[in-house]
């Protein structure tokens, strides 16, 4: 029916726990009605525009909007005035026990995605990459503060499929967050639709397929967050937004890197580096073989861009830079930084940044953008290296002779960490609220529980090549947390991670940290292996208040930035070094702790804060369960049957179709929205 919200999935009964046999899980043909929950919520703060502050840097759109599916073509979204679903909606919200915040004035998108193999060659040779609607890299979701959005999968992979939001923190609201902690994978040619909000946010975000080393392949794409037009941009308003993807591939598929980790095998050097899913401009001949597509990034001299870049690879930290222009930058993944002028900048395993670049250079060539291989012996990897190319309008030739340096650090360990430390928050400005962002001081606030993961260099255990947190490496059971948690299945995880690393032997588990809704918690990341690490929370943003290089010890605090620590959801950690990050634990819910890096992911380094409000806990302060969510597991008598099917505009009519998103769209604005701030 391609409807996904109004539909249930089969589940995957396949129990065992280990992620590398997920993509041979099948669905189960097992189903039965469950019990439905009541959806509870509170209106949502409007900000007014204050006198003086500058304009959005989006236009701003109408308040009260629908969705205008005559024209979602294939993930592009539309919105019209929409008096009818303004009637509408009232009637719905007139059947909750309690009002909710996704307000029928807070606008609402929906995309229509079909994830299948497309063949490439962005390195020369043909090779089986994720697309989705056959884009490589995928479609931007670009939407506005507080927007209600709705992205309908359809998975026409040969394996299971989930997409999750890097950076989106589902505020209260873990069913969408797309991990296997809080949600079962959709089958392959099944389709299931995520619905969330944008809730207090703005920036610059991606998304990506989680399972399986699947990312390797390709499925990732941008997330753009506007700020509202009452918001003040700290910024002039760009002339363009250019998106930017960096990262390490592969030339075997994902499938085959999977095996070689199987099989206890090293990845081994990666065969490039790509940039908008496209190979390196042939600066050099006998490094570039002839006929590769690259990328051209054409601009207007005199004006100013904003790139937003992520680093989506496998597991290489980059450099970036752009030859013969300063890169001015403005935010990094949902807070607005002190600008500060970069010639080259470090960008580490599922880190995102925004830079203003100015078109002031004479033009009298074309212009490299490099991303190349950091913290590997150089000579070694030039061959990973990505190059594409900046052409004005007025260009009066092709880019030609040496790239620019990388940095010349090789002998001083300092330089990139130093760099990472100048990176601060702009405390003065406003985000997604008009407070500015220093208005929550966190460095006043007493932490309630600390923690200090160690990472250490792979380990074998039960004579499996395994990576570890404080000795645990994490086995995801085939049953999700948070429908373990529902459903009081007590026996599929445990409450025990330890609070600091351990000397005894490392063992498999599913070991969550235990906490409490609205504790002030610290981390601290001790990487003790040889490799830099980058490490995100789902959930929240946390402010990054120190790193040095050792062990981490009490005394450390002492060198802790109270103030302007930048606020962001991914850090790196340099090897032989910790990072500290301080973070409020305002969301219930179950929030995936990861390394980004993914073959030392696939290997078991990760693990989930579980947050439980005891006074108010579910269905008061956080989201219920959705009416379309997909069971397996222990609980997968509870799935419904979906017939599969090839493609989401194949089983039915445009009029049924349009209607359907209609309504998959109004239900979304009273289901998945949560209660409070």
């Amino acid at each position: 029916l391609g409807l996904g919200s109004m539909l249930s999935l089969k589940t995957l009964p396949n129990p065992h726990p280990h992620p590398h046999l997920l993509h041979s899980l099948i669905p189960s043909d097992t189903n039965s009605e469950r019990e439905r929950e009541t959806a509870a919520g509170a209106g949502s703060e409007r900000a007014v525009r204050k006198k003086g502050q500058k304009k959005s840097e989006s236009p701003q759109e109408s308040a009260d909007t629908c969705v205008d599916s005559s024209r979602l073509d294939r993930g592009r979204r539309e919105t019209m005035a929409c008096p009818a679903a303004a009637l509408l909606l009232p009637l719905l919200l007139g059947f909750l026990a309690a009002p909710s915040p996704a307000r029928a004035t807070d606008p609402y998108a929906a995309f229509d995605w079909d994830v299948s193999y497309v063949t490439r060659s962005p390195l020369g040779v043909p090779q089986k990459v994720i697309a989705i609607n056959k884009e490589f890299p995928g479609p931007v979701v670009n939407v506005t503060t507080n927007y209600n959005v709705a992205v309908n999968v359809l998975n026409s992979l040969d394996e299971p499929l989930l997409i999750t939001w890097d950076g989106i923190q589902q505020r209260k609201n873990c069913w969408q967050d797309g991990v296997l902690g809080t949600n079962c994978p959709i089958p392959p040619g099944w389709n299931w639709t995520y619905n969330f909000q944008v809730k207090d946010q703005i920036g610059s975000f991606f998304y990506f397929p989680p399972l399986s080393m699947q990312r390797a392949a390709g499925g990732f794409g941008g997330i753009t967050v506007n700020n509202r037009a009452v918001i003040s941009v700290p910024f002039d308003t760009p002339d363009g937004d250019v998106r930017l993807f960096i990262g390490d591939w592969y030339k075997k598929n994902h499938t085959d890197l999977r095996k070689m980790l199987d099989d206890g095998k090293e990845l081994g050097m990666p065969d490039g580096v790509l940039m908008n899913g496209k190979g390196p401009y042939r600066y050099n001949d006998s490094l570039v073989p002839a006929g590769i597509e690259y990328e051209t990034i054409n601009v207007e001299p005199g004006k100013t861009y904003r790139f937003r870049v992520h680093n989506v690879g496998v597991s290489t930290s980059l450099n970036l830079r752009i030859q013969g222009h300063n890169m001015a930058m403005v935010e990094t993944e949902g807070s607005y930084t002190m600008k500060q002028n970069f010639t080259n900048l470090d960008i580490h395993v599922g880190q995102s940044y925004s830079f203003l670049v100015t078109m002031d250079q004479n033009a009298s060539s074309d212009y490299y953008i490099v991303a190349s291989a950091r913290f590997v012996n150089e000579s070694l990897w030039t061959r990973v290296t990505g190059v594409a190319i900046l052409h004005y309008s007025n260009s009066k030739g092709k880019a030609s002779g040496l790239l620019p340096d990388p940095p010349n650090d090789e002998y001083d360990k300092s330089f990139s960490m130093n760099q990472a430390r100048s990176i601060r928050m702009n405390v003065t400005t406003g985000a997604a609220r008009p407070n500015p962002q220093g208005s929550f001081h966190y460095g006043e606030i007493n932490v309630t529980q600390v923690y200090k993961l160690r990472n250490m260099p792979p380990v074998t255990i039960n004579g499996k090549k395994r990576t570890t947190l404080n000795g645990i490496s994490y086995s995801p059971p085939a049953t999700p947390l948070r429908l373990a948690d529902l459903y009081d299945k007590k026996e599929v995880y445990t409450l025990d991670f330890p609070t600091m690393p351990s000397d005894g032997p490392p063992a498999i588990g599913s070991s969550v940290i235990n906490s409490t809704y609205k504790n002030f918690m610290e981390i601290v990341f001790q990487n003790n292996d040889t490799k830099v690490q980058t490490y995100h929370i789902d959930g929240y943003a946390f402010w990054v208040v120190g790193m040095d290089y050792g062990e981490w010890k009490n005394e450390s605090r002492s060198t802790y930035n109270k103030w302007d620590g930048v606020s962001r959801c991914t850090t790196q950690v340099f090897p032989g070094a910790w990072t500290a990050v301080l973070l409020s634990l305002d969301s219930p819910g179950f929030w995936n702790v990861r390394t980004e890096n993914l073959d030392t992911w696939y290997l078991g380094q990760e693990t989930y804060i579980r947050v439980v409000d005891p006074d108010g806990g579910y269905n008061v302060t956080e989201s219920v369960i959705p009416d379309n969510a997909l069971f397996c597991g222990l609980l997968r008598e509870k799935q419904k049957a979906q017939k599969p099917h090839g493609s989401s505009s194949s089983s039915a009519s445009p009029a049924v179709k349009q209607s359907g998103y209609l309504l998959a769209v109004l239900v979304s604005l009273v289901a998945f929205s949560v209660v409070g701030q």
